[in-house]
């Protein structure tokens, strides 16, 4: 069976600091390798809400305040309801740094101004501005949803990545963390959790792009999104991983995580 996939990207013009633009081509060229049909859709200020509807997937990457101020007025505006719907119904995404502290009930900027959020994600996020240094570094977090595993991954349970992030997101009751930190700051330095999921969407902090040293969850994504297209199950072909688990593993090792 001929299978196709739409990757919409959230606004790659405002929202795609440190290399984030690579989880997208990641994806893309994990599915080419595989055979699989895969188009980008740019989702930009001028973007129906029809035209989201093509998307299976969803990616969004960080900004800085001021990006982030024009992007949330016309989330709130124009795109919202559709969102929601989507990410209800099982559509899979992918947020890391600012588009998620967009997600949550609302985003405090560094001069103090609230930005309300889509309330998505039971969290909230606060810039503390000079009061608190910024949370940078090389990162490694242990998922703690075993729904994120994938049959062909070495490792199963380990994610790593680099964080960068002004922003502290603090987790409500009603949401569930990504990873438990094992090196890192993670979400705001001290609870000790590292992102969000809710149904198959994923927020982080994890930059790098993070894809790139974590093919279990972009093949996790890839997956998912052709399970809802799709409404079965469809199993991917294995792909030879092995510079992308050596990337992975090194970082472990250079931060002496020992599994």
């Amino acid at each position: 069976m001929r299978v196709s996939l739409t990757i919409g990207w959230l606004y790659p013009d405002l929202m795609s600091t440190y290399g984030d633009r690579g989880n997208v081509i990641c994806l893309k060229k994990r599915c080419l390798w595989r055979d699989i049909t895969v188009g980008i859709l740019p989702i930009n200020l001028d973007t129906s809400r029809k035209e989201i509807l093509n998307s299976d997937l969803i990616i969004g990457g960080g900004a800085q305040d001021r990006q982030q101020t024009i992007v949330i007025k016309d989330l709130t505006a124009n795109k919202a309801t559709v969102l929601k719907k989507m990410f209800k119904r099982g559509i899979p995404g992918l947020f890391v740094c600012g588009s998620p502290q967009l997600l949550g009930h609302y985003y405090m900027t560094g001069d103090g101004t609230r930005l309300k959020g889509l309330s998505i994600f039971d969290f909230v996020t606060k810039h503390f501005g000079h009061n608190k240094p910024r949370c940078i570094g090389n990162t490694v977090g242990e998922m703690l949803n075993s729904k994120l595993e994938t049959r062909n991954s070495k490792f199963k349970k380990t994610i790593v990545g680099f964080e960068n992030h002004g922003g502290r997101t603090y987790l409500g009751k009603n949401v569930e963390p990504f990873a438990k930190v094992l090196v890192g700051y993670g979400n705001n330095g001290e609870d000790g959790f590292e992102g969000a999921v809710f149904q198959n969407v994923i927020a982080c902090y994890y930059h790098g792009p993070f894809l790139a040293k974590n093919p279990h969850i972009a093949d996790w994504l890839i997956s998912k999104a052709m399970e809802i297209k799709y409404t079965k199950m469809i199993e991917l072909e294995p792909l030879d991983d092995t510079l992308e688990w050596q990337a992975h593993d090194y970082i472990l090792k250079k931060l002496n995580v020992r599994l």
